[in-house]
């Protein structure tokens, strides 16, 4: 009868982790924790780019002043930088046919100038027809160029800064 018991309560009296473990695993978890916590609040903000000497580049949307207009029988699209704010690229969106698609003019345009369009300047582009196509509507929205703690970074305005041409 006595071995039966024994045998009972060696099965309740085998030690568990111990707590230098246990104080290890649970240091680890805090800290594995923390990590995640971090970067999640970390891909949540934004870096600041900055135009101008410390001006946050949302604001300086505001001032870009652009007149834009296309020219459906030569494929043209013709831009006259009206403010004082320099215009890096520009993103077309152009809708029509149900459909739309958004285009870096740098990117279709090889004539565009390599340091944007300085204030009070213009620009011709060579045809983009065959990007525009039949377009119903194109939304002109500018790209600005400032910089980060990272370096020059670009930045999109906002639609409501954009020009539309129909």
């Amino acid at each position: 009868m006595k071995q039966k018991l024994s045998k009972k309560t060696d099965k309740f009296n085998k030690k568990g982790v111990s707590p230098v473990i246990a104080t290890v695993l649970l240091i680890a978890m805090v800290i594995i924790i923390g990590l995640i916590i971090f970067f999640w609040f970390r891909g949540l903000t934004k870096e600041a780019i900055t135009k101008f000497g410390g001006v946050n580049v949302e604001l300086v949307c505001e001032d870009v002043q652009f007149q834009a207009a296309y020219s459906p029988t030569v494929g043209t699209v013709s831009i006259s930088n009206l403010g004082n704010v320099p215009i890096y690229d520009l993103r077309l969106k152009i809708s029509g046919a149900g459909r739309h698609k958004t285009v870096e003019l740098r990117e279709i345009d090889a004539t565009w100038p390599a340091l944007g369009l300085r204030p009070g300047k213009s620009f011709l582009s060579q045809d983009l027809s065959s990007t525009i196509g039949e377009a119903q509507e194109i939304l002109i929205i500018p790209v600005l160029l400032g910089s980060s703690s990272s370096g020059e970074q670009t930045y999109v305005c906002d639609e409501r800064f954009g020009y539309e041409i129909y």
